[in-house]
């Protein structure tokens, strides 16, 4: 997952009324949306036993059949979508009223096991002064260096592991950020002409419904939409359901789909799989010696973000892996400027350097989070060897690196493992990957020359 673990304050907002949609609004959600008025204002109810069924995430231990959700859009017996999969904050008691629309977090839920878990990595991660650190650097002209504070103290084994940056993939970083610079100018030109125009939050919706059928995932994962990651995009389990937060301030028009492919039709599907799999706790991983699930599991999901575009640059992949490169070296002010060269906005630079510098309280030393240096990775990794690797295969065995698919073909479970859409066709699909590896300016044996 897309900076797995990220997840903002729960937006808090009032119900209204559905506004009518405009006539772009309905063409996108003209096939998969209802009246409002015409839904049920309360779902029937459910016992408590049943919740626990329904709601088992799907990457826990253990088989696992998807069933309808009510705290997600679900279908209702007559087709309806029940849009419920607001992020509205109400109290958990609350009941519709006729015309509203009935919020997830109003809805019967399973809590927590345990108040007192420790947040996972990359909340830990977050700086608790943040805004007022990024204040005080604009005001500075660019030239202060953050002193962030972090609500988790014991970060130091976490950090040791990502401490050190790679430079394997620096020359093809450089290389594909140039290829876009060449063709388009500026990142910004090409975010504005590749990426389209930032859609309303009716079409964000319409657009994960759409996508959500395609999958047949329609009932499975809560939406919410928010304005604070440092992600596009992030898939998490908050109590006990799966759930994706989409950042609307990259939810571009020709790019939101890209984001599903990579959160849904990669994370989340391969997660429903794996938990089907003879594999799936991390005792039978290490009785079996597995190798990690990364880099493959980013790889093949930032794959699957520019899959279907015209113009398929790795532009985001590679600005991170060279921004981490950098920042094991360099200060934050340091970074920020250097960065210049491919990002003219402070804005943008000042998330890259954050991402990059995280986990860190004083950046006006050298010092880098690596992690997002996975991303290129294993994009390159599963591009070297696409030849060889049963695509579909490697999704339907759940979390697994293609190094280890082979070897675990005899002691799959494939009767009720799921493939996204866009994989049906191995043909269409590996035509796609050959397309990515011309567009970006890689060849087979440069790849050949670092990963033989």
């Amino acid at each position: 997952m897309a900076d797995a673990c990220l997840v903002p304050q729960p937006i808090t907002t009032s119900p209204t009324k559905p506004k009518a949609s405009s006539k772009s609004d309905k063409t996108v959600s003209k096939k998969i949306l209802r009246k409002e008025s015409s839904c049920p204002s309360e779902p029937s109810p459910v016992s408590v036993s049943d919740q626990r069924q329904s709601l088992r995430p799907p990457w826990r231990g253990g088989a696992w059949t998807p069933s309808r959700s009510q705290t997600s859009p679900s279908l209702t017996q007559s087709g309806y979508i029940r849009r419920s999969e607001s992020s509205m904050s109400v109290n958990a008691g609350l009941r519709s009223r006729a015309g509203l629309i009935r919020p997830a977090t109003s809805l019967p839920h399973i809590p927590k096991a345990s108040s007192s878990s420790r947040p996972c990595l990359l909340v830990a991660l977050r700086p608790t002064n943040l805004q007022q650190e990024k204040n005080e650097f604009f005001q500075s002209g660019f030239k202060y260096d953050p002193q962030f504070e972090y609500e988790e103290a014991e970060l130091s084994a976490v950090l040791e592991k990502y401490r050190e940056g790679s430079d394997l993939f620096l020359q093809q970083a450089v290389g594909i950020m140039e290829c876009v610079l060449r063709k388009y100018g500026s990142y910004e030109s090409f975010e504005e002409a590749t990426g389209g125009a930032i859609l309303p939050k009716s079409q964000v919706w319409a657009a994960v419904r759409k996508y959500l059928q395609k999958e047949g995932c329609v009932g499975e994962v809560v939406v919410r939409l928010s304005d604070e990651l440092l992600s596009q995009a992030v898939m998490v389990v908050e109590n006990c359901r799966p759930t994706l937060t989409i950042n609307l301030s990259g939810a571009r028009q020709h790019w939101l789909e890209g984001m599903l492919r990579h959160e849904i039709g990669t994370h989340y599907l391969r997660g429903v799989n794996n938990s089907l799999q003879p594999w799936s706790s991390s005792e039978q991983r290490k009785a079996l010696g597995l190798k990690g699930a990364n880099p493959t599991e980013e790889g093949l999901a930032s794959l699957h973000s520019v899959l279907l575009r015209k113009q398929p640059f790795l532009w985001r992949a590679a600005l991170l892996y060279y921004t981490v490169h950098h920042a094991s070296h360099m200060s934050f002010s340091q970074l920020f400027h250097h960065i210049q060269r491919f990002v003219s906005s402070p804005e943008v630079r000042w998330e890259y350097c954050l991402r990059a510098k995280r986990g860190q309280t004083d950046t006006s030393k050298p010092g880098c989070f690596s992690k997002d240096q996975v991303y290129l990775d294993g994009i390159l990794r599963i591009l070297r060897h696409r030849r060889n690797i049963d695509f579909q295969l490697l999704t339907a065995l759940g979390k697994v690196s293609f190094e280890d698919v082979e070897r675990l073909r005899s002691l799959a479970v494939l009767s009720r493992t799921r493939i996204p859409h866009f994989m049906t066709d191995p043909d269409k699909y590996l035509s796609h990957l050959d397309h990515i590896l011309y567009m970006n300016e890689l060849s087979d044996e440069e790849l050949e020359r670092l990963l033989p």
